[in-house]
């Protein structure tokens, strides 16, 4: 029995060493460089591409099956004088007696100047899509035994059994993989690319680490990455994890205008084909000052993919954000947009994203609800917020220079109006106004507003705009096509309120507005008081307008403004004006006496004006104002030229006059000057008020002629009845007077 042993374990021996020797032989005395025209022949009867080894081909047998190649390149059938890939080295080795089982243990895997080259053409074909087919004329011979098997239909094939996958490690160095699309002109490429991993073994971690550039040339931009962490898989759970991932990097390009946006992300992911869910948990993100943290995941991936999860950006200055990355904001006021941020439930589809149970601070306003994009397609907005406090003018961007300086020149130009005038109102009418009093800078993003889709409501408890403070907000809009309605805009404004609807149709060249405002006792001269004056009016104010307007600027739309207004104003002064001291001067010159006494106020209280407006073209028409004034009554008619705020008003005054001991004699009533008529123009700025009113002379002559003729007519009634007495008919009478009067 040793015996047998013994010769058995010399035979095998025996056996090894020719196979070593086989081994030696086949690999010193056999070279494949001398087949390398029967490779590429059968790379392209079995692989179906054109293989092209320009360098050697280095090789071992046993016990690792090793190869080497350099300098090799491969392309399509279709297109075999442009490779889609080349590489200057590919180096590998296999243990051959674990192959038999169906297991590949390898060595050092190493790639070296790999380049992939991926194009689509005009007709949106790319050439990745004939790698591994045949030319259209080759048929396969069904007599070659060297043919691949044809699979009949429906016959069901036989599961292979994975392969156990054991790499040493995997090294790319200097890889470049580019996309061109002929279409767009736009290029996609990741240059320097560099990736190492540890030894690749299923269902272990596996440590990776990847560097590459990437860029794009429609914008121009490039960006420096690194990816890093342990990846472990399981190919028959089909399970994918990257553990302890860590992403970081570098932008700039023209989109940053110059500046470098610096990012990094962390965390978990996982990828789980057999149970159709994607996770990204313990999310960690940066760009720059801004900080978030979330996690996501993403269900139903084979079908309709469902997105849930949170997200948590920390406090950060926003407007210093986008200096950093080369989107400078419009200027507004100062430390606006200094303070954001937001604590948000996730909630998406394939077509759209939602920010639910959102809760968002910006400065000093904290806003909860929803946003949300409901057709990225269609740039479908959905907004559904509540505010505590929000003060919109801070918001607004500045004027233009060329704006600030036309304005200047009309405040000058009111100024001058203002200063030429005095109190007691000798001073010559103010001319009219020629300044214009509106910007014509663009309005309204007009592209953008185009392609929206929106559905806003809006509620906030303190809206600051346009220094008005409105208490209990609520905004209703809704827009789509270029048609956009303004529901309703209302609320409470001091101890009154403000309604508002309207719409913008935008589908034009010219932009459309139309609005419907209704104000009901709100102090008037929160409206229309400035920066450097008082307001001329005070009162409260109820007002109902159907205006409309085109263009898109405010110029534009107050030069077009057609409509009609209503208005009624209670319990009102006229501020800085003593409407007494004019009458009284007009009562002087009627009774031919000169004033003696000083104006005693400066202001003249109302109970009540009220009026009505059209508008044609930016000129606002008043042939119905009423005033009421103790001891006056006033009417009026005339012009509001909104274009340049001017006005041009005459005014008829019915006074009583000072009656008492204490009146100064001049400006004493007689019965004779009771229900006279006495006659104003105004014509100036808007923003004097009546400041701009004076006596109107030539009225004023046209009042003491009927009040002369009323005299003369008074004292032929005195001497007809002295001398007639009851002697003559009254007819006759009558006819007499009728003859004097003529």
């Amino acid at each position: 029995m040793k015996a047998f042993g013994k010769i058995l374990g010399l035979c095998i021996l025996g056996l090894l060493l020719i196979l070593v020797a086989l081994g030696f032989a086949l690999t010193h005395l056999f070279d494949p460089n001398d087949y390398k025209d029967e490779i590429r022949q059968l790379a392209r009867d079995r692989a179906h591409v054109e293989l092209t080894l320009n360098g050697d081909i280095g090789w071992s047998l046993f016990p690792w099956l090793g190869l080497e190649l350099h300098d090799a390149s491969v392309a399509t059938l279709t297109n075999p004088k442009t490779p889609f890939a080349d590489l200057q080295m590919l180096g590998l080795s296999v243990r051959v007696l674990p192959l038999l089982r169906k297991e590949v243990q390898m060595s050092d895997v190493r790639v070296e100047g790999l380049n992939l080259s991926l194009e689509r053409d005009a007709n949106g074909h790319g050439n990745w899509e004939d790698i591994g087919k045949p030319l259209p004329t080759t048929t396969a011979d069904p007599t070659d035994p060297n043919a691949p098997a044809v699979t009949e239909p429906g016959k069901p094939q036989a599961p292979s059994r994975p392969v156990k996958l054991d790499i040493d490690s995997l090294t790319v160095n200097n890889a470049r993989v580019q996309y061109h699309d002929a279409r767009t002109g736009r290029m996609y490429t990741a240059e320097s690319i560099q990736l190492s991993t540890g030894a690749v073994h299923e269902g272990a971690d596996i440590p990776l680490k990847l560097t590459a550039f990437l860029g794009t040339n429609q914008p121009v931009v490039r960006a420096r990455t690194e990816l890093a962490g342990e990846l472990r898989f399981d190919r028959v759970l089909k399970r994918y994890q990257l553990e302890d991932m860590r992403l970081s990097g570098e932008a700039s390009g023209d989109p940053l205008q110059g500046k470098t946006v610096t990012f990094s992300a962390q965390g978990q992911l996982l990828l789980d084909q057999s149970a159709n869910v994607a996770e990204w948990t313990g999310l960690k993100l940066a760009a720059n000052q801004m900080r978030a943290l979330g996690e996501l995941r993403v269900r139903n991936l084979d079908s309709e993919p469902q997105l849930s999860g949170g997200l948590s950006i920390a406090e950060f200055d926003l407007r210093a954000f986008f200096d950093g990355i080369g989107q400078p904001l419009p200027a507004m006021a100062p430390g606006s947009l200094g303070k954001f941020e937001l604590v948000s439930r996730l909630q998406g589809t394939r077509d759209s994203l939602g920010l639910e149970d959102l809760t968002l601070k910006l400065d000093d306003s904290t806003f909860t609800g929803r946003i949300a994009v409901d057709d990225f397609a269609r740039q479908a907005l959905r907004l559904q917020l509540k505010g505590d406090t929000f003060n919109a003018d801070r918001y607004l961007p500045a004027k233009s220079e060329k704006t600030a300086n036309a304005s200047a020149a009309r405040e000058a130009e009111v100024q001058n109006s203002e200063a030429a005038a005095v109190a007691s109102g000798e001073s010559p009418l103010p001319d009219a106004p020629t300044r214009g009093a509106w910007s014509d800078d663009r309005l309204l993003p007009v592209e953008r507003l185009r392609a929206l889709d929106v559905q806003a409501d809006l509620a906030i408890g303190q809206l600051t705009l346009k220094g008005l403070p409105v208490r209990n907000a609520t905004l209703k809009a809704q827009g789509q096509g270029g048609m956009l309605t303004l529901q309703t805009l209302a609320g409470g404004l001091y101890n009154g309120s403000v309604n508002t609807q309207g719409t913008l149709d935008v589908r034009p060249e010219t932009p459309q507005l139309a609005l419907q405002t209704r104000i009901d006792k709100v102090p008037v001269e929160n409206f229309i008081k400035s920066q450097n004056a008082n307001p001329p009016v005070r009162g409260l104010l109820n007002l109902n307008s159907n205006l409309s307007g085109s263009g898109n600027s405010q110029k534009a739309l107050v030069e077009s403004l057609n409509g009609t207004a209503s208005f009624v104003l209670n319990d009102g002064v006229l501020v800085n004006a003593n409407l007494e001291q004019q009458i009284c001067r007009g009562i002087s010159v009627l009774n031919r006496k000169t004033l003696n006494g000083e104006p005693r106020g400066k202001d003249t209280p109302f109970k009540e004006l009220n009026g009505s407006l059209v508008f044609r073209n930016g000129l606002a028409s008043n042939q119905d104002l009423l005033v009421r004034i103790p001891g006056l009554t006033v009417k009026g008619d005339g012009d509001v030229d909104l274009r340049v705020l001017g006005m041009d008003y005459r005014v008829g005054v019915v006074v009583e006059g000072e009656q008492g001991t204490s009146a100064d004699p001049a400006c004493q009533v007689g019965e004779r000057f009771v229900g006279v008529e006495l006659p104003l123009r105004c014509r100036g700025p808007l923003e004097m008020g009546a400041k701009a009113c004076r006596i109107d002379r030539d009225g004023l002559g046209q009042v003491a002629a009927k009040l002369a003729g009323d005299r003369i007519r008074d004292k032929i009634d005195e001497k007809l009845e002295e001398k007639l007495g009851d002697k003559v008919d009254p007819k006759l009478k009558d006819a007499l007077r009728g003859l004097f009067n003529r």
